[in-house]
C-alpha cells in the first residue's frame, strides 16, 4: 500500500467508533490524517460532545509531527514540558501528547498516518484504534515498544 486512502481511512474510523459501542465505552469521536497531516476523515458519535473531533485530530496530529505514538508523546510531554508547550506554541495548541493517538503503518513500518480517538479514557480510546487499525490490515504504533 502506498498510501492511506479515503475508503481504509473511513473504514478504520468507523471500525473503531463500531468496537468502541460494543465494548460499551463513552462515545468517541475519530480523527483519521494522512502522513501529511491532513484530515482524512473525521467522524463523531452522535452522543460525543463538541470537542472530541479536535481532541482526536490533535492526538493524531502530534503522533505525525513527532513521528510516534501517543504513549511516547506522554513520556517526552512530561520529561519535558517546556518542550511541548513550545510546541503547543507553533501549533495553536494543535498537539495533544497523549494515549489515543496512533500512528497508521504498513507491514514495512512506513508512516501512513495516524488516526486520533477522544471520548473514553486514553487507554479505551487507544484499544479502539488499534483494533480498528488492525482489522484493515495495517500495524498500529501507540508508542510503546513491543516486548523482546
Amino acid at each position: 500500500m502506498r498510501s492511506l486512502d479515503l475508503i481504509i481511512a473511513t473504514a478504520i474510523a468507523s471500525d473503531a467508533i463500531r468496537i468502541a459501542r460494543q465494548s460499551s465505552c463513552k462515545p468517541m469521536a475519530a480523527a483519521v490524517l494522512d502522513a501529511a497531516g491532513h484530515p482524512l476523515v473525521i467522524l463523531r458519535d452522535e452522543h460525543a460532545s463538541f470537542l472530541r473531533p479536535q481532541i482526536a485530530t490533535g492526538k493524531a496530529r502530534g503522533c505525525l509531527g513527532m513521528g510516534f505514538g501517543g504513549r511516547e508523546l506522554a513520556r517526552r510531554a512530561q520529561a519535558m514540558p517546556a518542550f511541548f508547550d513550545a510546541i503547543n506554541s507553533l501549533t495553536a495548541g494543535e498537539v495533544i501528547p497523549v494515549a489515543g493517538g496512533v500512528l497508521v503503518r504498513n507491514g514495512e513500518g512506513r508512516i501512513l498516518g495516524a488516526i486520533g480517538l477522544s471520548g473514553d479514557t486514553s487507554d479505551n480510546d487507544e484499544r479502539c484504534a488499534v483494533q480498528a487499525i488492525e482489522l484493515a490490515g495495517l500495524v498500529a504504533d501507540t508508542g510503546d515498544q513491543p516486548a523482546g
